[in-house]
């Protein structure tokens, strides 16, 4: 539940009883560790998902990682991302020994990122293109997919904000080679920890498989039920697995998901209708707010003047209502200032000016409404 020093949080969680009553039944099955709930629990995303095969995860970064290593990434490649996501985007690509080269996006209306320049960052070490599907809204796949076979690269869908959001149909998840999704308490679809990764393709999912869990050939769960006696180790793994627990929470969880993507729209389309050019504000991605084809992780406004943002947020703040910033640009941090070095100008100018707003489905009426008029106030 929120802190409730705040009027109207960031974001905020329903503890229901049928969510108590999952846990309390996978407590009580004195099973706890990546097991049946686990199985349940890919089944019904990779069914929502129409995707091939699904691996539940320790996090949203887990999966990142994973996704990284069973798309051939290492030492001496280049992996293009934008630089206005999480920094756990650009911290996996270092840990598997490739370089990230950051990106810029489109622009003030639409925060994704722009395949004019990730065309111009491919180089001969260019192995893979993390996309982010900026607050829910798909970028560019088209463009993107075609950069990718002209030049034989990996397309991998950083889906942490976008369980339920399409692109031309499809799933977002599903376009790429690769899909991870994150379950992170603010997300969407959030049971604490917790991700997933899902593909179509074969190869590519027995490598996720032996490397979620130490390179071993069988699991636990198996050995458990008697379906193996041992095990050997064919790849040096990691433990990346998902629990029982957080497996039930997420059964709960899916199966509302539909219903919550539908509250947050509704809550988005009444901020752009309020907020968009009224006092020097712009709503990023606009047309799109509220339409049925994104998540709506997040709500972001664009104020004008960057040198104002910081005080509008804590005028905000004394009205009670949470702020954020999604986010600071990765290349900017102190970690990454020497990767590359290239211009972003679009990015730095869109994250100097940016305010996250409150937005989760159970947002009351009058929490909207307070949101708007001290936005507007606070111009």
């Amino acid at each position: 539940m929120a802190d409730k020093s705040w009027s109207v949080p960031l974001s905020d969680l329903v503890v229901s009883d049928d969510m108590r009553r999952a846990v309390d039944d996978a407590v009580g099955s004195g099973w706890w560790s990546m097991g049946p709930r686990v199985e349940e629990f890919e089944g019904a995303f990779s069914e929502l998902l129409g995707s091939r095969h699904a691996f539940g995860v320790a996090n949203g970064t887990a999966a990142l990682h994973l996704a990284l290593l069973a798309g051939g990434c290492g030492p001496g490649d280049e992996v293009i991302v934008p630089s206005l996501n999480f920094v756990a985007a650009a911290n996996t690509i270092a840990h598997v020994g490739a370089t990230p080269v950051f990106c810029d996006v489109k622009g003030n209306g639409d925060l994704n990122l722009d395949p004019d320049d990730v065309a111009a960052a491919i180089t001969p070490a260019t192995k893979a293109i993390v996309v982010l599907h900026y607050g829910g809204f798909a970028c560019d796949m088209g463009a993107v997919l075609e950069l990718a076979e002209r030049h034989g690269l990996v397309v991998i869908e950083d889906a942490a904000h976008a369980p339920g959001s399409r692109y031309d149909g499809r799933m977002c998840g599903t376009l790429g080679a690769i899909g991870c999704f994150s379950f992170f308490s603010n997300k969407n679809l959030p049971v604490g920890e917790g991700g997933m990764v899902v593909t179509d393709d074969d190869d590519i999912a027995d490598r996720v498989r032996l490397l979620r869990s130490h390179g071993m050939t069988t699991l636990t769960w198996d050995r458990h039920r008697g379906h193996a006696s041992s095990y050997d180790v064919l790849v040096q793994g990691f433990n990346y697995r998902l629990d029982e627990l957080r497996a039930s929470m997420g059964l709960v969880q899916l199966r509302r998901l539909e219903q919550e993507n539908a509250a947050r729209r509704k809550i988005a389309r009444q901020y752009g209708d309020a907020l968009d050019g009224v006092n020097g504000v712009s709503m990023p991605f606009r047309e799109r707010l509220g339409e049925g084809d994104s998540a709506h992780h997040l709500a972001v406004a664009l104020v004008s003047d960057p040198e104002t943002r910081d005080s509008i947020r804590l005028e905000l703040a004394e009205h009670g209502v949470q702020t954020s910033l999604h986010y600071p640009p990765i290349h900017c941090f102190t970690a990454y200032r020497d990767t590359g070095g290239r211009r972003l100008p679009r990015t730095e100018d869109a994250a100097s000016r940016l305010i996250t707003l409150p937005l989760f489905a159970h947002m009351r009426p009058d929490q909207v409404t307070t949101v708007i008029d001290a936005v507007i106030a606070a111009m």
